[in-house]
């Protein structure tokens, strides 16, 4: 059975303040170091999370930006390439005249030539139906 004598007092006090004593010299600063972690994890967290938000919108501008740089490109592209087709055609329309024009002049001097040869010819074939009329009549 338990005894109430002056021991269990002594005992008692001295358990009590034992109690008192640990708990301002370990309890308190453990709680606190625990709070004070407790606090520094969730600000970290709280601050890993804003990077994560601030990088995800980064990402999303740097994407947007990269959409119209693709559309101003391909844009410029076009120009450049219609640009390119029409000085091609306007190219190929003077070479096509350049050629119509040579292949003219070439068709004239080709009938000029074909004239004066029918001309010669002509007079050929008179110095020859005259030659060979002389050559008849002379014998």
């Amino acid at each position: 059975m338990l005894e109430f004598n002056k021991w269990f007092f002594v005992l008692l006090l001295n358990f009590l303040v034992l109690i008192y004593i640990l708990n301002i010299i370990l309890f308190r600063p453990m709680v606190k170091l625990f709070t004070d972690r407790e606090s520094t994890v969730r600000n970290s967290l709280d601050a890993a999370k804003e990077l994560s938000r601030r990088k995800e919108e980064s990402i999303a501008t740097m994407n947007r930006e990269l959409k119209e740089a693709i559309s101003k490109a391909n844009g410029i592209f076009e120009g450049i390439r219609k640009e390119g087709l029409e000085k091609q055609k306007e190219l190929l329309e003077g070479a096509n005249k350049q050629a119509q024009e040579f292949i003219g002049k070439a068709k004239k001097e080709l009938q000029a030539e074909a004239g004066k040869a029918r001309q010669r010819l002509r007079g050929d074939a008179e110095k020859f139906a005259e030659e060979i009329v002389r050559k008849l009549a002379g014998i």
